[in-house]
This record gives structure tokens, sequence and C-alpha cells, in this order.
């Protein structure tokens, strides 16, 4: 009996043991290609608020720079211009009422509206729209799922992470580079066509965009999956555009492993003279290069270390294609 009640007691321990089980490939094909990134807002976003006459009218509202507008006058916003439509419905009105998201919570409100020479003004710099540049990690051959950049899109008048309604990757290529110089990172060039969409993003988090793949797939490149064990102090290579669009494998060597980190989780230094000379280290538009290490794709670009720009970091793969299936 003591026996019975024992086994019972292990089997309803092993229940409730929460057991992580994450369906993506063991083999991913291999990125590095530039993307043109467009993101749009869910709602409108404040980035600033200006006087008119004088005046901040839009201060005694509450709303604040990095609030999103969702609602006027109980009607959905999801552009700036279904916000002016609403703004410009009815003459003869001094407020509008509005609804509004700030850190995750909802809120209503009125907001002060001023004619001035027969235009409605509201005192809010908004934008429902962020475009860019960055490097796409992986596409899951099995899913056709993407993942790039390794860390989120943020709006740089607000620092704070977009909340994204849709969004898609497009054809960029490199027209040039801007050096990087210890304490100024430099930048990649690029132009990009929204007329060859490559994919939609469904997500951006912390630990990058990710969504539906629907260019042209080629299963050739196809990489394993490191284990996070796996990583090792010493050589690997970085796969990045920095001229056109050639996708090229640049030496590094990884300096740091943290298992602990969300994010950081590989600290490297690139020692490539080639991509040293090019670009004089990391530049912005590198986020989202695959890292690979003895033919194994372990991670993706995120970071510069600004007082160094032959260093950065990276996020472990394995990171980000956990966070594509949250």
């Amino acid at each position: 009996m003591k026996f019975k009640k024992n086994f019972l007691m292990l089997l309803l321990t092993l229940l409730i043991i929460p057991i992580n089980v994450f369906a993506y490939s063991d083999k991913l094909i291999l990125g590095g290609q530039n993307i043109g990134i467009e993101v749009k807002t869910k709602g409108i976003l404040v980035i600033g608020l200006y006087e008119i006459n004088g005046q901040l009218v839009a201060k005694e509202s509450g709303i604040q720079k990095g609030d999103y507008i969702t609602k006027v006058n109980n009607n959905s916003i999801n552009s700036i211009s279904d916000f002016t439509n609403q703004i410009n419905k009815d003459d003869d009105k001094t407020e509008i009422d509005i609804e509004y998201i700030r850190k995750g919570k909802s809120y209503q409100g009125s907001l002060n509206i001023v004619n001035d020479n027969g235009e409605y003004k509201t005192g809010l710099y908004v934008k429902d729209t962020i475009t860019g540049i960055g490097t796409l990690t992986y596409i899951d051959p099995n899913t056709k799922s993407f993942g790039a950049l390794g860390h989120e899109v943020a709006d740089k008048n607000t620092n704070e992470i977009l909340k994204v309604n849709d969004g898609s990757i497009y054809y960029s290529y490199i027209t040039g580079i801007t050096k990087s110089i210890n304490g100024t990172p430099g930048e990649k060039d690029a132009n990009y066509n929204s007329e060859i969409k490559y994919g939609i993003i469904n997500e951006n988090t912390t630990k990058g965009i990710f969504g539906e793949y629907i260019g042209n797939i080629n299963s050739d490149n196809l990489y394993e999956v490191a284990d996070n064990d796996e990583i090792k102090i010493g050589k690997a290579n970085i796969f990045t555009v920095i001229d056109g669009e050639n996708v090229e494998s640049f030496e590094i060597e990884i300096e740091k492993i943290n298992l602990n980190d969300k994010t950081k989780n590989i600290v490297f230094k690139i020692t490539d003279e080639k991509l040293l000379s090019k670009t004089g280290g990391i530049v912005q538009g590198m986020s989202g290069s695959p890292i690979v290490q003895n033919d194994k794709i372990i991670g993706a670009v995120t970071h510069v270390i600004v007082n160094d720009c032959t260093k950065g970091y990276g996020i472990f793969i394995t990171n980000m294609l956990e966070e594509a299936e949250n």
C-alpha cells in the first residue's frame, strides 16, 4: 500500500512539471540578406507636443509622448489619415474625445483642438509608420516563418518598443557604408523596393521581428541549429551584406558567452580585415546578421559596443526561435 501511494505521488509530480516543447526546425535557411523594414503602429504614436499660438494646448489632455491614440469620438484610429478625417469631420468644435494606450493600459480623455486659419490642429506630433533597414537572420523551411534583427524595432523619439499593427520586409540593397569610429557607430546606406515584398511582420519583440516569409525559398542553404552548450570561445563567422546585395562571410572571434542574459548572449570581436577596412567595425544595419560556428547557426548580431566599434553583442539563435513560438 505504501508503494502505491509513493507511485501515485510520483505520477502527480511528473504531471505538474512544466515541459517546454518547441516545434522549430533543427535546420534553418541561413539569412544575411539586407532587408527594408516597414512597421505600422497599432493606433497612432504620439512622439511630441508643439505650441499653437504660444500654448501647449495638448498638455491639458494629459496625453504624453509614447502614448498610442486608438479612438477619436469612439471611432477606431489606425492611421494619421483616420485621425485627421475624424478631426475635420465636424465644424465649430473645440475638443474631441480620445482613447489612448500608455504602457499597456487604456485611458479615456478629451483633447483640445484649435482652428488655425481654417485648419484644425491638435498640438501633437504623431506618426503611424516606421521604416528602416536591417538583416534577415533565418527562414524556417518547414513553417515558412522568418526572424530578423535580433532586437526590437523602437521609435527613436520615445525609445519605446513599437506596438505593431502590421508590417512588411522588402528587397533591399546597399549603396554605401558610413564607417564606424569609436564613440560613433556608422551605418549601412541602403535603398529598398516596397514592390518586392519578402515577408509579413507579425511580431515585434526584444528578441527580433518575426513573421511569415512569402518570397522565394531556396532550401539548399541549410544550417543546423546549435544548442547553446555547443557554442565555444573562439573563431566564428557572421554573414552580412556590405555592397549591393551580395551576402558575404566575415571572420569574428567570440570572446565571451553569457547563458543567463535574455539577449546579450555572445560578446565578439570582428577580426576580418576586409570588413574592418570597409566598415570600421560593426555598423547600424548589421543587426540580425547570422553568426555561424562549426557549420551551425548559433546566433545573430544585435548591438555594437560604442566605445570599441570592432566589438559587439549577439543573441543565441535558440532564444530567437523560442521567442517566435511564444
